[in-house]
């Protein structure tokens, strides 16, 4: 089911319940083309916070170490630097492209278009940490992308709340947000409070001075 609408990450959690089963742990020959497969489908899972979750505890697996090449992979897609698709694909093709003689089969017939969009979606999302500005042009540039495409894939990230931006077409400019999580925004909106209210303590405690000096001067 999960395999006809491409959604990798649930392909890959169903992977990840084989993986833990005790007899597929103990065998290498059956939990190393599971851990190949969780790799793969963790690649090509769209940015989200659940992604993101499983591609860093399968990082901290130490069976990984058995398969160096695919642990390089991930790494690759935790790491805040531009990814170059040739040079990746150059690298991971001859393994990609053998999945299908592994357990499970070939990784779909989108698989690999799909790849290539993970791999566009990191770049914009690194490109986002260093910049807050940056020309369209000079965006495409660094995505090897034309300037359609590169508007095209940030209006789709954006839309999909994997990104906040704002581009200023006639300008040619993308002005990148950081994105606050729900417990910066509620610390930011309690120091705000606290500041609030520690100004109108002083502010009482000021109109009341004054009071007092206004009364005395009355009585003199």
């Amino acid at each position: 089911y999960y395999s006809h609408s491409n959604d990798y990450l649930e392909i890959c959690r169903c992977y990840k319940s084989i993986y833990e089963i005790p007899s597929v742990k103990e065998d290498p020959a059956k939990w190393i083309p599971v851990l190949r497969k969780i790799c793969w489908y963790l690649v090509l899972a769209p940015h989200d916070p659940m992604q993101s979750s499983l591609l860093n505890s399968t990082l901290d697996d130490k069976s990984l170490s058995e398969i160096p090449h695919f642990r390089s992979l991930l790494k690759q897609l935790v790491t805040m630097e531009v990814i170059q698709w040739t040079a990746l694909w150059n690298t991971f093709k001859d393994e990609f492209e053998n999945e299908k003689n592994m357990l499970g089969g070939s990784l779909g017939d989108k698989a690999a278009d799909d790849l290539k969009e993970r791999v566009i979606e990191h770049n914009i999302l690194v490109v986002s940490k260093y910049y807050a500005r940056i020309t369209v042009k000079r965006l495409a540039e660094l995505l090897c992308l034309t300037v359609e495409e590169t508007e095209k894939h940030l209006s789709d990230m954006v839309v999909s709340k994997a990104l906040v931006a704002k581009v200023d077409r006639p300008m040619g400019i993308v002005c990148f947000e950081t994105t606050k999580d729900s417990n910066d925004i509620l610390n930011s909106w309690a120091t705000n409070l606290e500041k609030l209210l520690d100004l109108v303590e002083k502010s009482c405690h000021q109109i009341h001075k004054e009071t007092m000096v206004h009364k005395a001067a009355l009585k003199v």
